[in-house]
């Protein structure tokens, strides 16, 4: 196994979708989830505890803590659901209980609860059974199991009477249902009729008194299981109706009518003074209780907008998942939806009495969505993320806080932290940005036009960094922002880059399987591994950066060395998704799709040997380790940042070979300087001014004091004075008071002497007479005795003489009853004889007569089931004919309505009518004294109607010439279009072959600039030998001063020997003559094809551009005439509407007729001709 090991330090996030995800354990101690662990936080000391889930697990659905704050119950789904209990006040929170539900397959437990006692735990199992089951958890027994509802309407939440550990509330959609245990079984004990409303939590109040908070924000009051009252969520006193029935149709009839507007209330919880619920987004209100079990709301808290977020209304319409109080009921802590916690101090809200407050964060603000980037630098304890969520946040892992946060219009798909840490790159939807990391703000300095970056890195020494567009990596300078290198290479999406430790290459991983590494000076590919059937995630260079670490969909973790796969880990059931090899080389850290993480040992093992942590809940996406090799940080689409301790197994931190020194500079924009110094300046001048005030008012108030202090002390003396002389008088008046009442005492005492010996003397004499009467009393009492002696045994004498005497008789008696009873036991069974025959007799009368009434009342059954059958035919026509009639009646009397609103329609209409008829008459009666005037006119009409035909004639030849000289000119306007169209075409077939030729001189282009490139090496190759040739020349005459020593002189020979020959031979054959010549004869040959393809572009270009000017001049004249024929068309169509509209006059002046109303309208069409 790997001797280095990671251990939980700390964590950033929130899991949501856990029921109840926040609880306290004390009253600086937190308990909510993260990942796939629950974490105890505590607010003061800014420290974490870890309680890991199971290995097995599919995720935490539900959290329940004891009343008592010590058992922690987590329920996680799976094939077979648990739930798992945690004693909080083990350090390592030791597991106490694994609870299941027995035979029934349960997948997942939806809530929980704890009994007042912590004896019991009940869980609701999820859909489709929906089984309440009752635990006597400690001895993992099932005490009970009951279905609540069914699949329509889901449970929500689950509770025990904090008063009572028998009776349990279970509440949902449409359900609310309170359950009592008893002789092991739970029973229902209330039916409340409640399928309209969707409940969303409840709490217990005292007694049997059930709040529950429904989706329409409402509040109602159950008693006992029955609903009885609703609470007025509004800030005025609260008004109960005390009518049951009338409440009911009340809340039904608001329910059937659902506002979408509605406020939520999606938690609930009681406190000593009242309760607190979530009253719509953001939004909790506490109710104070008042006498006659009222409750008044008091005070509304809110979640603050946040200043860094873009969207105002995000933080403000957060939804309340979860609330909780500390147990001394000092703070009131919340969980959200979009996986924050906030906290409120109770205390200083009621030192305040304010009406509104706001929610703090608890810790600081965590990711909502999945974490996409993560990146750390070297001068600085810094750590960098970006998520889709929008936002960038910069966190310092030494002190465990949020340094900065901002949230930005695009999500951010990667992000790389400058190693000084005061830049970082962010990897936008729309564009690459190179920020500013400033004192307070995160601020854009240079925009790169790079859409999408998955990834993307600095250099460890700063002056670069690499980019991922797609299937191609950009390399970028820092300091000048050229784009210096773009490595091609790639068919897939890239999808992990990283660095060399001395920058010199670059090693990435692609979707279509392929390794490259990359030289970062001249763009080539040093080496590449090619694996079609595997799509890489991540990728990584080993400590001494020889070889490459590299893990993708094939399920195994690979290390790649000179283009193989050197050591492969086998596959497991889980993918890897990124890798982190540690600085020392000892360990390689991997995480998985599921979200947890491995660590293999260094070399690679060729079995299954790797120690696995659970740390996420959803797929790892990236992870680093710190350049001080202490901490290794992993991201995951949960939304959490975890820290790991790296240490070895006996929990010592790893020793790093670098030293690394932390700066504190921070960087400021001039402008930001400026004014905080003017607003330093401006703050002293007012502090100058303040304290002059204030020394004045001290002077002031001195003075005043003083005074005051003169008057008092005079006040005081002058009653000291007063008090002294009144307490000398008060003195003598208590000494003469003391001499009297010594006189007054001691007279007392002696009359009380003489009393009692007077009470003495009457005493003795009186018990003397007492105890004389005592005496005969007793004396007396002895006679009495002896008398009542003597008459007792009278008495019993003659008792016992009268017993005999009573014996005799009614022994005497006893015989005579003896004989009278057997004779009338014989009496008594002659007449049962005769009973017999006669019952006998009788009932065979009975028979016949019950005979004969049976065949006479089947006779007429039969006769009766004939006349219903026929009545029953009868009937089912006379109902046909009914409902046909009722028909045929219902028709008749819609056409009788329809008939009424006729005749009123038509009534209406006659009256008009009328009223019109008498206006007509008046009009005709007009119109015949006007009729005389028009005749006289009309004779003139006509004369003006026959100079107007001969006009109508002489417009019609006019026009008819028109037309002819029209039509030629629009052949010469087709045929022109055409021509257009021709040339248009000519031009696109133009441009299609100059990008042709645009794309050729590029190719040779590129050709050149690969033969420069190879010219370059050779040239490079020369420069080599040359110094090799220097060396070999020093070397001799090095060797030839040892020529009179022949040991050394072989020596020497032999060092020159093996350090020359095998790279001189390497020379010569490098170096060979023909390869020169003919790589000379390419390259001029290559340079003749470039030089004639040049000639022949600007051949083309020349013709292109006067054919291009020859077409601009024909279509300046075309369209000059085209317009010209254009205003002369719009001129001839003007004149023939003129044309028109005089021969349509005259036509209606042909047709009019010689009445008077015909008349008025030549008039007017003449005029309109005029």
């Amino acid at each position: 196994m790997a001797t280095v090991v990671a251990q939980s330090h700390f964590i950033f996030g929130l899991r949501t979708g856990v029921s109840n995800n926040l609880c306290f354990f004390d009253e600086q101690t937190v308990v909510f989830p993260c990942g796939n662990n629950c974490v105890c936080y505590n607010t003061v000391q800014r420290t974490q505890r870890f309680i890991q889930g199971s290995e097995k697990s599919k995720g935490m659905r539900a959290l329940a803590i004891s009343a008592n704050r010590r058992y922690l119950a987590v329920s996680e789904c799976g094939e077979r659901a648990t739930i798992t209990v945690f004693d909080l006040q083990h350090e390592q929170g030791r597991k106490r209980k694994v609870l299941t539900a027995g035979d029934t397959p349960v997948q997942e437990f939806v809530c929980m609860a704890f009994s007042p006692d912590s004896k019991y735990l009940i869980g609701q199992t999820g859909g489709p059974e929906w089984m309440l089951i009752f635990w006597l958890w400690e001895k993992q027994k099932v005490l009970a199991t009951v279905k609540t509802t069914n699949s329509n309407n889901p449970v929500i939440q689950v509770s025990f009477n904090p008063y009572n550990n028998t009776q349990l509330c279970v509440c949902g959609t449409g359900v609310f249902k309170l359950f009592r245990y008893t002789e092991g079984a739970l029973k229902q004990s209330s039916f409340a009729k409640v399928e309209s409303i969707n409940f969303l939590c409840h709490t217990w109040m005292k007694g049997e008194r059930v709040i529950a908070g429904t989706d329409t924000g409402r509040l109602l009051v159950f008693e006992s299981g029955d609903l009885r009252r609703e609470i007025s969520t509004a800030s005025k006193a609260v008004q109960e109706q005390s009518d049951r029935q009338f409440e009911m149709k009340k809340i039904k009839d608001a329910d059937m009518d659902k506002d979408p507007n509605a406020p939520r209330i999606t938690a609930i919880l009681s406190y000593s003074k009242g309760f607190a619920c979530s009253l719509g987004s953001g939004t909790v209100c506490l109710f104070e209780k008042q006498e006659e079990d009222n409750y008044r709301r008091i005070r509304e808290i809110r979640i603050p907008s946040d200043p860094y977020s873009s969207e105002l209304s995000l933080a403000e319409s957060q939804k309340i998942d979860t609330m909780c109080i500390s147990p001394a009921e000092e703070t009131l802590a919340i969980s959200t939806d979009r996986g924050q916690l906030y906290s409120c101090s109770l205390s200083s809200l009621e030192m305040n009495k304010e009406e509104h407050a706001h929610f703090e964060f608890l810790s600081q603000s965590f990711h909502s969505k999945s974490i996409t980037g993560l990146s750390v630098c070297i001068q600085k304890p810094l750590i960098a993320t970006c998520s889709l969520d929008h936002s960038v946040r910069i966190w310092n892992y030494e002190t465990k806080v949020l340094e900065l946060y901002k949230e930005f219009q695009e999500e951010a798909y990667s992000i790389a932290l400058h190693p000084t840490g005061l830049f970082i790159l962010v990897g936008f939807s729309d564009k690459l940005r190179l920020m500013n990391l400033l004192i307070d703000d995160i601020r854009t300095f240079k925009e790169f036009t790079v859409r999408g970056c998955r990834d993307c890195a600095f250099s460890h020494g700063g002056h670069m960094f690499a980019a991922v567009n797609g299937n191609v990596i950009h390399i970028y300078s820092v300091t000048s922002f050229e784009n210096i290198l773009s490595l091609k290479g790639h068919n897939g999406k890239v999808r992990g880059i990283e660095w060399s430790l001395d920058d010199s290459r670059l090693v990435s991983c692609g979707m279509e399987g392929a390794v490259y590494e990359w030289n970062t000076q001249s763009g080539k590919r040093v080496s590449e591994s090619v694996l079609n059937s595997c799509s890489y995630t991540d990728v990584a260079f080993s400590s001494d950066c020889k070889s490459i670490v590299a893990v993708g969909t094939d399920l195994k973790l690979k290390e790649i060395q000179d283009c193989q796969v050197l050591r492969e880990v086998p596959p497991d059931e889980e993918a890897h998704t990124a890798v982190a090899v540690s600085h020392s080389g000892r360990v390689v850290f991997t995480g998985t799709s599921s979200g947890t993480i491995r660590a293999v040992k260094y070399p690679l093992p060729l079995q299954k040997d790797w120690i696995m942590y659970q740390a996420h809940c959803g797929p790892v996406t990236k992870m680093v380790i710190t350049f001080d090799h202490q901490l290794l940080l992993t991201v995951s689409e949960d939304g959490c940042l975890l820290m790991w301790k790296i240490i070895d197994k006996e929990g010592r931190g790893l020793m790093s070979n670098r030293q690394i020194i932390h700066t504190e500079e921070i960087l400021v924009t001039k402008s930001d300087l400026e004014e905080k110094t003017q607003n330093m300046l401006e703050l002293k001048m007012r502090l100058e001014e303040l304290q002059m005030e204030n020394e004045y008012q001290l002077r002031l108030k001195d003075m005043n004091y003083n005074e005051k202090m003169k008057e008092l002390s005079d006040k005081f003396t002058q009653q000291i004075e007063s008090l002294k002389s009144h307490q000398q008088a008060m003195k003598i008046e208590m000494e003469k008071q003391e001499c009297e009442h010594q006189k007054s005492s001691a007279e007392v005492t002696l009359k009380h002497s003489k009393e009692l010996k007077d009470l003495e003397l009457s005493c003795s004499q009186k018990l003397m007479v007492e105890h004389e009467r005592y005496q005969d009393l007793q004396r007396k009492y002895e006679r009495m005795q002896e008398d009542y002696e003597m008459q007792l045994k009278a008495a019993e004498e003659s008792k016992v003489q009268g017993l005999k005497e009573q014996m005799q008789l009614y022994e005497a008696k006893l015989q005579e009853k003896i004989q009278l009873l057997a004779q009338c036991q014989e009496d008594a069974q002659q007449q049962i004889c005769d009973f017999k025959e006669i019952i006998k007799q009788v009932e065979q009368d009975e028979e016949r007569k019950i005979h004969d009434i049976q065949i006479k009342y089947e006779k007429k059954l039969h006769t009766e089931k004939e006349t219903n059958t026929n009545l029953k035919g009868e009937t089912s026509i006379m109902t046909q004919k009914y409902y046909s009639l009722q028909r045929q009646i219902d028709d008749r009397c819609t056409d009788i309505n329809k008939l009424k609103q006729e005749r009123q329609r038509l009534l209406g209409l006659i009256r008009s009518l009328e009223s019109d008829i008498e206006e007509l008459k008046r009009q005709i009666s007009g119109h015949e004294k006007t009729n005389q005037d028009k005749d006289k006119t009309i004779s003139s009409l006509k004369k003006k109607n026959q100079e107007l035909e001969k006009l109508r004639f002489v417009l019609d030849f006019q026009l008819n010439e028109l037309k002819k000289q029209t039509e030629p000119q629009q052949d010469d306007i087709n045929e022109k279009k055409e021509h257009i169209q021709k040339l248009e075409e000519e031009l696109v077939q133009i441009d299609k072959s100059n990008t042709q030729l645009r794309l050729t001189v590029s190719d040779l282009r590129l050709k050149v600039k690969a033969r420069n490139k190879e010219v370059h090496k050779e040239m490079q190759k020369v420069k080599d030998l040359e110094t090799h040739l220097q060396r070999l020349r020093s070397d001799l005459h090095n060797c030839v001063g040892f020529i009179q020593d022949p040991m050394k002189l072989r020596d020497s020979v032999q060092m020159i020997y093996s350090r020359y020959v095998s790279q001189a031979n390497g020379v010569e054959s490098s170096v060979d003559e023909d390869i020169q010549r003919a790589f000379c004869r390419q390259r001029d040959l290559l340079e003749r094809t470039v030089n004639s393809l040049k000639m022949r572009l600007a051949k083309s270009a020349e013709e292109h551009d006067r054919v291009y000017v020859k077409i601009m001049k024909e279509n300046v004249t075309l369209i000059s005439e085209i317009n010209e024929l254009r205003k002369e068309l719009l001129s001839e169509r003007t004149r023939v509407k003129e044309y028109k509209a005089q021969l349509a006059a005259i036509k209606k002046s042909n047709k009019s007729r010689p009445n008077s109303q015909d008349g008025a309208r030549k008039e007017q069409n003449h005029e309109q001709v005029n």
